[in-house]
């Protein structure tokens, strides 16, 4: 300090940025252990918060259960293998190829939700046949086994997701 003293102005300049350093040090210092315990709360409440938020998303569609959902697509996947993959292995059509389960193939055709899915899947459309009980009339309804209304429902909840992701799943599981 006594050679800065020398030169006029910064003995003061360099004494009041030292004390001024040295203040805010100490100011950081006695705020630490506060900021601390606040950055702690907050990264204690962050995780529930997060979860709250994406439960009450409205963007976001939980399901009722998640073993439910996967109980009901692993249905889905064993009624699909039975009753429609000799026509739509991997989401394909061996009759009509502009007829895939593809979503892009399922808008065109005007079937990209599971309500029309069902529709389809019910009563048949073109060269598809109906599956359901109730399906009228008979030449174009399936000769084999019908199924059940919510078996109808399985698949087409099935036939969705898949189209969704662009059939990933390769591999259908069998019984």
């Amino acid at each position: 300090m006594q050679i800065l003293s020398l030169i006029a102005g910064c003995r003061n300049v360099a004494y009041n940025s030292l004390s001024a350093g040295k203040k805010k040090h100490r100011e950081i210092e006695n705020l630490a252990p506060h900021k601390r315990m606040e950055v702690k709360f907050v990264q204690s409440l962050a995780p529930p918060l997060i979860a709250a938020f994406v439960a009450l998303s409205p963007l976001c569609d939980t399901p009722v259960s998640l073993g439910q959902t996967t109980a009901d697509i692993q249905k889905g996947a064993i009624l699909f293998s039975r009753s429609c993959i000799g026509c739509h292995d991997a989401g394909g059509n061996i009759i009509q190829p502009g007829a895939t389960l593809f979503m892009e193939d399922l808008q065109r055709n005007g079937a990209a939700t599971e309500e029309e899915i069902y529709r389809i899947t019910y009563f048949g459309k073109g060269r598809m046949p109906g599956f359901g009980e109730n399906c009228t009339p008979r030449g174009q309804c399936t000769f084999g086994p019908r199924l059940q209304d919510d078996e109808i429902k399985l698949l087409a909840e099935f036939v969705k997701s898949q189209a969704d992701q662009g059939w990933p799943n390769n591999q259908i599981i069998q019984d």
